[in-house]
């Protein structure tokens, strides 16, 4: 049987974008599939009796090495703010490629703390600074140093340690540029030196609080459950900064999104199911009952997401119970059609991301497939004709053409770049001064201009002629080339609307990334954990793959 794949026009919508979650495509998950036979060490560990001072950590295999790089600074409580604005961390970090020598930690050391101020090297790959959650890290702190374990409770309510603020790389502030690290095999997936670093900082947060309860009591002091450190992961504060990309990187939205539904139209032509991948996929469905309920949150949006997918989780597993659909042929496919019809977007979209867990020779090889050299796909074809352009805008945005741009709703916000930190920003183009300061992220409102005037244009006039008149819409018209070839490369909806939800492009990438218990803080920021549940370096080498389903117990 032969299953098509979804179509680009619902998948798209900011809706059901919004829904997604992690799954075994996502870049921590295949992060750690990738460096579980690489030898992790702590090379360095000089922090005072505070947990102050600096610790390096690394990954080698052959003559390979990174090297995390941890500064654990001493600020003030009114010092710390999770906004990007923000000048002082509790922690700032760096990975390193190769060994770090003394020169290099020194250099570091006065460059790292300072973050976007400070000036890194090209031995340098990625920088991230992180805060801690002040109320649990010294809940750890003092139930270590009494000899007794944390309340599992309190912690499972926030679910890490510390949260990072921001991570970069790709040259930003003198870090390595790109092209000098792209052709080394174990880093080929999308961001994966960024989820290394978050990885090992995670690691660094367990090691602080083990060593300052001793120094805080020497003789009573024990360390931290490992079944605990499993459980916890790492937080992370995002703001709008993070939206724009998915709309300036087409062909690579459309390499994840494409992999996720290529692989979901594979599980679901599987005829017939082997028990053991029945049982792997019902037992992530039975872990996730449980898993979905430390999930919490303050946002009243988010709330009905949450009560929303336990409600329809329990409704799918009742249906799964009364109904022997792995004795039948197509069992995944009867599921997902079923779901379609029966449960909403959120939970939809989680049992999509569950089908995958047990099917790793299906989901691999796509995980080489989610980069994309973007410059490839620069170039205008400018010898196309008008007749070209209006039907490929008419096949691929066909629903974006409906949409009334007339309207002053159609037209609310305006996304520009901070002055003070250049980070983009959402504002209200009636409300707000700046709208001529406008970034071309309004590709709806832009598609629908290049379609009118194109409306009264011949059908062979060349697109690079018609260009020379409007290199206004250029940016638009290499879009539609790039959609011709790739269909998942567009969000089909209005990103300047009044109805704009700008969290659910967030949450798009975040899922991608491998993110769990999205945590909205408004309309424009959320916080989510990273790696909660994942393995220990020390388990690397033997871990349950579908450790992300597990919960604090």
């Amino acid at each position: 049987m032969k299953i098509n794949l979804r179509d680009p026009k619902k998948i798209m919508k900011l809706s059901k974008l919004g829904c997604f979650h992690q799954s075994k495509l996502s870049f921590l998950r295949s992060f750690l599939k990738e460096f579980k036979t690489w030898k992790y060490n702590r090379d360095l560990f000089d922090l005072d009796e505070n947990g102050f001072g600096r610790a390096v950590y690394s990954f080698s295999k052959n003559k390979r090495i990174y090297s995390l790089i941890c500064f654990a600074n001493k600020i003030d409580d009114n010092e710390r703010s999770d906004r990007v604005i923000a000048t002082k961390w509790d922690a700032a970090f760096t990975l390193h490629d190769g060994i770090p020598s003394k020169n290099d930690l020194d250099r570091l050391s006065e460059n790292v703390p300072k973050q976007e101020v400070g000036r890194m090297s090209y031995k340098e790959l990625t920088l991230s600074r992180a805060n801690k959650s002040v109320r649990i890290f010294d809940h750890v702190v003092d139930s270590l140093s009494n000899g007794r374990q944390p309340d599992k409770s309190k912690i499972s309510e926030v679910g890490y340690l510390y949260r990072t603020t921001a991570v970069y790389g790709s040259g930003k502030f003198g870090l390595a540029d790109r092209f000098r690290i792209k052709n080394r095999n174990e880093i080929f997936g999308p961001f994966r030196l960024e989820m290394m670093l978050v990885y090992l900082v995670r690691q660094f947060t367990f090691d602080q609080v083990n060593h300052i309860a001793k120094y805080k009591n020497p003789k009573k002091a024990i360390k931290l459950d490992n079944n605990i450190c499993r459980n916890l992961g790492i937080g992370n504060s995002t703001g709008l900064g993070m939206a724009p990309f998915i709309v300036n990187h087409p062909t690579l939205l459309n390499n994840w999104i494409s992999a996720r539904e290529n692989v979901l139209k594979k599980i679901r032509e599987i005829k017939v199911v082997e028990k053991k991948s029945e049982d792997i996929f019902k037992n992530c469905l039975k872990k996730s009952l449980k898993n979905i309920s430390s999930w919490t949150t303050d946002s009243e949006f988010q709330k009905k997401k949450i009560l929303s997918l336990n409600e329809d989780l329990i409704k799918f597993t009742k249906f799964l119970d009364e109904n022997p659909l792995f004795q039948s042929e197509y069992p995944f496919n009867e599921i997902y059609l079923w779901s379609e019809k029966n449960l909403k977007d959120e939970c939809i979209e989680y049992i999509v991301s569950m089908m995958m867990e047990p099917f790793d020779e299906i989901v691999e090889p796509y995980v080489y497939k989610m980069s994309s050299e973007e410059d490839k796909f620069f170039t205008i074809p400018a010898s196309r004709t008008i007749q070209d352009l209006r039907r490929i805008l008419e096949e691929k945005y066909s629903d974006i053409l409906k949409i009334d741009f007339s309207k002053k709703e159609s037209n609310q916000n305006f996304w520009f770049i901070s002055k003070n930190k250049e980070e983009p920003r959402l504002a209200d183009r009636f409300h707000d001064n700046g709208s001529e300061l406008e970034q071309p992220l309004a590709i709806a409102r832009d598609i629908n201009e290049l379609y009118s005037r194109i409306s009264n244009v011949k059908n062979s006039l060349k697109v690079g002629k018609f260009l020379l008149e409007n290199n206004d819409l250029r940016h638009v018209v290499r879009r539609a080339f790039i959609i011709e070839k790739f269909p998942y490369a567009e969000i089909q909806d209005n990103t300047i609307g009044s109805e704009l939800v700008a969290i659910d492009m967030l949450r798009l990438k975040l899922s991608f990334f491998g993110a769990v218990k999205f945590d909205p803080r408004s309309d424009k920021w959320l916080r989510i954990s990273m790696f909660q549940g994942a393995p220990l370096p020390e388990d690397l080498n033997s871990f349950n793959d579908q450790w992300v389903y597990n919960s604090l117990n």
